[in-house]
């Protein structure tokens, strides 16, 4: 689960983010999502005393149970008295997707000098929870006719199936039967993701299982959209490519739309995790220069 942090009375200067430096950008509190690491500066600059360091959860989606605690440590200046009280700290509310965005939109690059001006290959991937079409054993089969209603997490309206052979192991020796390298570059169908969904998505939009790659040329220079999706629930999602870095060129809410989309070439963040935003969307890049299996994924901890 993604949590808030916040220490009373101080303020938090980022100078890392997921190893990478950044420009500093000082805030009253960050957010970390399952994954993600940030590095901060404080200045214990206050008033002698006891101040609170909290954490809570946020939960972007609606109408979902969870476990709404706080944990509390203490940030302790020498010469205070050690049973005197404590300064609370003031944590957004659950669900501030507006905190969220705030951090993001500060979030500066350092060293930027390889940000990929130009792109080679462009793939749009929607994310979310969509009923699920069977749960074949055979991965690649797609299968008819809903199973009582089962709910999948999926990307482009495929989930994941892990194969019995490595996916590298039947690359390289030539074993078939166990991935297609179908996976698709776009949805099968645009609509409004964040707004149509449930009511007026199109009825074709259930997940399908398989075992499903993309195949990229060395060095390719990759630009991929990431959509939130309501089909179930918007929420902030999560996303890790592994074995990769990559820059975050764009963030926003809605859907997403090359022409109105503000991208940043310039200065964005280098990250190994993204929170695609509720309701929204984010663009990342990278250069496919580390040869393997490349897993994106969607950390799903409700």
């Amino acid at each position: 689960m993604e949590n808030f942090f916040a220490i009373a009375n101080h303020r938090l200067t980022i100078v890392e983010a997921d190893a990478e430096y950044t420009k500093p950008f000082t805030t009253d509190r960050v957010m970390l999502g399952p994954g993600q690491t940030i590095n901060i500066l404080v200045t214990a600059d206050q008033t002698i005393g006891k101040y609170s360091m909290a954490m809570g959860p946020y939960m972007s989606a609606q109408n979902v149970p969870f476990q709404n605690i706080s944990a509390i440590a203490y940030f302790q200046y020498v010469g205070a008295v050690p049973n005197s009280l404590s300064l609370p700290a003031r944590l957004p509310s659950f669900n501030d997707n507006l905190a969220v965005k705030t951090v993001m939109d500060g979030l500066r690059g350092l060293n930027t000098s390889d940000v990929p001006k130009e792109i080679d290959t462009n793939l749009f991937l929607t994310i979310g929870l969509n009923v699920n079409k069977c749960r074949s054993k055979t991965p690649q089969q797609n299968c008819q006719g809903l199973n009582n209603g089962t709910m999948s997490a999926s990307m482009n309206n495929i989930s994941f199936i892990k194969p019995t052979v490595s996916v590298l192991e039947a690359y390289y020796k030539g074993i078939e039967g166990y991935f297609t390298d179908n996976f698709p570059g776009a949805p099968f169908r645009f609509y409004d993701f964040v707004n149509g969904a449930p009511n007026n998505a199109p009825n074709d939009t259930s997940s399908m299982n398989g075992t499903r790659v993309k195949v990229l040329e060395y060095g390719t220079r990759v630009q991929l959209i990431l959509q939130d999706t309501g089909t179930v629930t918007t929420e902030n999602h999560p996303i890790h490519l592994h074995g990769y870095s990559f820059y975050v060129v764009g963030y926003g809410a809605g859907n997403y739309n090359p022409q109105t989309a503000s991208l940043n070439l310039v200065d964005p963040p280098y990250m190994n995790t993204i929170g695609v935003p509720v309701g929204g969307w984010a663009a990342i890049r990278f250069v496919a220069d580390n040869p393997g299996k490349t897993l994106v994924t969607k950390h799903h901890f409700k």
